[in-house]
């Protein structure tokens, strides 16, 4: 254990609830494939995992996910400053760029084939890409969803390079219109990557915005998504 981890843990938990006892705390750092941290109450005790991506943070961002494990634990408000702390340091480019490297070496990610049993990923992007990139985007893995979500449409994922894509699409009843609307946007999160402002993520940019609007009948293909 990292030394002063405990005691931040007990110093944390004294300020949150100053009459009760301090249960016995094993805190560990693990091999996550993400930045994740997790607490369980066992037999008395509080069982912590942090991500080993936060073993090198200031003391005052572990103090900070100290206190939104607790405060969760034992159903507390948040303090708006401590959530910012650490939602702008996991945030940072640094730690954004550790992720995405260990997601891919730990990370799985099953991809299924781009041939659907109607529509074909790879040629939709193909076709987008001449029509909006001048054929210059390279393309990336492209993969159905494992199940006919609508509540995730597809996604880009960048620690895999791939777009996902929800089954949902994959039916001749389903306009191509409305499959292109959404190819075309994770193609848009390709060509302008999440910027950072402080402790906000902008996942759509101003200029992620502007481009999204030069997709002809955009309306009618949002008005499709919505029928779905």
């Amino acid at each position: 254990m990292r030394e002063g981890l405990l005691e931040i843990f007990q110093d944390t938990y004294r300020e949150l609830r100053p009459v009760a006892a301090i249960p016995e705390l094993n805190i560990e750092f693990f091999a996550f494939a993400n930045v994740n941290n997790t607490i369980r109450l066992r037999n008395g005790r509080l069982l912590v995992r942090l991500s080993d991506l936060l073993e090198g943070a200031p003391d005052a961002v572990l103090r900070a996910i100290a206190h939104i494990l607790l405060a969760k634990m034992y159903r507390q408000p948040i303090d708006r400053g401590q959530a910012a702390r650490y939602r702008k340091y996991v945030a940072s480019h640094e730690i954004v760029r550790k992720t995405h490297l260990v997601r891919q070496i730990r990370g799985r990610k099953r991809l299924r084939p781009a041939r659907g049993h109607y529509y074909d990923l790879d040629a939709i992007f193909e076709q987008l890409n001449t029509r909006f990139f001048h054929g210059l985007m390279a393309r990336p893995r492209m993969s159905w969803s494992q199940t006919k979500t609508r509540r995730i449409l597809g996604h880009y994922d960048p620690a895999h390079n791939a777009i996902i894509i929800s089954r949902i699409f994959d039916r001749p009843q389903v306009p191509v219109l409305a499959l292109e609307y959404v190819m075309f946007h994770e193609m848009l999160h390709l060509r302008y990557p999440v910027d950072h402002a402080g402790a906000r993520r902008r996942v759509h940019t101003k200029q992620f915005r502007e481009a999204e609007k030069e997709f002809p009948q955009l309306k009618e293909a949002k008005e499709i998504l919505k029928r779905l």
